[in-house]
């Protein structure tokens, strides 16, 4: 309201403040539409904070039979909900910032041959790997694939993560075994997605009619 009319001489500053306030604005729903959960540890809390996320989560599910709390513990374990998430870069001699060892990238850590393979399977050829709606589906492609080609539950969370990390070839080699970090890390996941599935079970009815106590 304070963008109403001005004397002549400080129209040419309101229309300036106007206008930054405006860029301002956009960039703030921006930062607030892209930044990580503020509470990662609660599928809930997930959910109610972040518009239209269950809605894809779950449109993924029933497209690809992956469910909800195994699309959440691989993302917060690949990017912890960072939509632009990269690899850090490795070291030159320690100090110098060199390249990054992938070109894993986004909600979903998709490297870019992976990403090129998704889009051709499916059709979906505008996907981004830092829009939400696109990691979870691809997370679920992903996942039904490893399914088929593997024989793996797509509610097994554990087994699910060792072919997401080490590719199907790899998994068929059992790569994993020769790396405990790994093994450590795939229980992690299925730790996670075991909590998930829990908070789900006492917040979902309320997820499907759309309501929401989160007050931004």
């Amino acid at each position: 309201m304070w963008c109403r009319t001005l004397p002549p001489t400080a129209e040419r500053f309101s229309h300036q403040a106007c206008r930054l306030a405006s860029i301002a604005a956009v960039l703030l729903t921006t930062a607030c539409a892209t930044a990580p959960p503020q509470n990662m540890g609660d599928a809930c809390e997930i959910f109610e904070e972040k518009d239209g996320w269950y809605d894809s989560a779950k449109d993924a599910y029933e497209k690809w039979g992956v469910p909800v709390h195994v699309q959440l513990a691989i993302i917060h374990q690949e990017s912890r909900f960072q939509h632009d998430a990269k690899p850090p870069r490795r070291r030159l001699m320690g100090v110098i910032p060199w390249t990054r060892p992938s070109s894993a990238y986004g909600y979903a850590q998709s490297k870019d041959s992976t990403w090129d393979w998704y889009r051709e399977k499916t059709g979906n050829r505008w996907a981004d790997r830092d829009d939400f709606n696109d990691a979870v589906d691809f997370i679920g492609w992903y996942c039904d694939t490893s399914h088929r080609m593997l024989g793996i539950s797509r509610w097994d969370a554990y087994n699910q993560y060792l072919a997401y990390h080490e590719g199907h070839g790899g998994y068929k080699r059992k790569t994993y075994k020769k790396k405990k970090w790994l093994v450590k890390t795939a229980h992690k996941v299925e730790g996670n997605a075991r909590r998930y599935r829990s908070q789900l079970d006492r917040c979902e009815d309320e997820l499907e009619r759309g309501w929401s106590l989160w007050p931004f």
